[in-house]
């Protein structure tokens, strides 16, 4: 699937979704957050064929995204404003829900809504010369799509507070520092370590992988009894698989495993 905008590429489990709008610096308009909104439902049917195992959300040189399009967000009235959040949110919240792993790769800015689309993956390598950051505050504004919930999900709320009340952006080591960046690479070497870690995810058991991302999620925010309680009603979802049974042949062959997703 390929827009405008965004770009959708597959290979050997690992689907890409690709932000194409350098010209703009990746803001979200309403022509991409459109475009993003379509290309998650390309990754969501990857679900049903078993063809999708990991998604990387990427982009097109140099910025990942610089946050919302100003210059289109001036123009509109309070009712479109109203009505374009919540369709910005969505794409965070689309992405935050895809049942397989999703990893954002960013370099160069990821501020604002940009910062929250790469908040709603479950993983964020940054490349050393990334800025990232939740400027909204500065723009007598918060955060819309998502900050504010799962900033302190991610780092805490001591340094959630510190990034949205000072809408300062911080550095690939400062961010990988605070928590919310998972690793962080040489910018030149990015793609290809994004890619390598969704191939050792999309290596794994998909089902496995799937349901502990279910257990890992729905645990977060309930008693010990009840987290335990989910893990093994997800333990229970492998127990009959194929997957399980080739896993266990490939012990004792002696051989890498050869995971169907079934």
């Amino acid at each position: 699937m390929s827009s405008e905008l965004v770009h959708f590429r597959f290979s050997d489990g690992v689907a890409t979704i690709t932000l194409d709008s350098p010209a703009n610096r990746n803001a979200l308009s309403g022509a991409l957050v459109g475009d993003l909104l379509a290309g998650l439902d390309r990754a969501e049917r990857g679900i049903a064929d078993g063809s999708v195992r990991v998604v990387v959300v990427d982009h097109t040189p140099p910025v990942f995204c610089a946050g919302a399009d100003l210059k289109e967000r001036r123009g509109m009235t309070l009712d479109q404003v109203r009505e374009f959040v919540p369709r910005l949110s969505a794409v965070c919240r689309g992405v935050a829900a895809l049942p397989f792993p999703t990893i954002a790769a960013v370099r160069g800015t990821a501020a604002g809504g940009g910062c929250e689309l790469a908040l709603a993956c479950d993983l964020r390598i940054a490349a050393d010369d990334a800025k990232i950051g939740l400027r909204e505050t500065a723009l007598a504004i918060i955060p819309g799509a998502g900050g504010t919930a799962r900033l302190p999900r991610i780092a805490g709320m001591a340094v959630a507070k510190r990034w949205i009340f000072t809408a300062a952006m911080f550095g690939a080591a400062a961010a990988h520092a605070d928590g919310v960046v998972d690793a962080v690479v040489p910018a030149g070497s990015l793609d290809a370590e994004a890619m390598a870690m969704a191939e050792s995810i999309a290596a794994n058991g998909p089902v496995a992988v799937r349901l502990a991302k279910q257990s890992i999620e729905g645990g977060w925010d309930v008693s010990m009894d009840e987290a335990l309680a989910l893990e093994w009603q997800c333990y229970e979802g492998v127990l009959t698989t194929k997957d399980r049974e080739e896993a266990l042949a490939a012990f004792a062959e002696k051989r890498p495993p050869r995971f169907s997703g079934k």
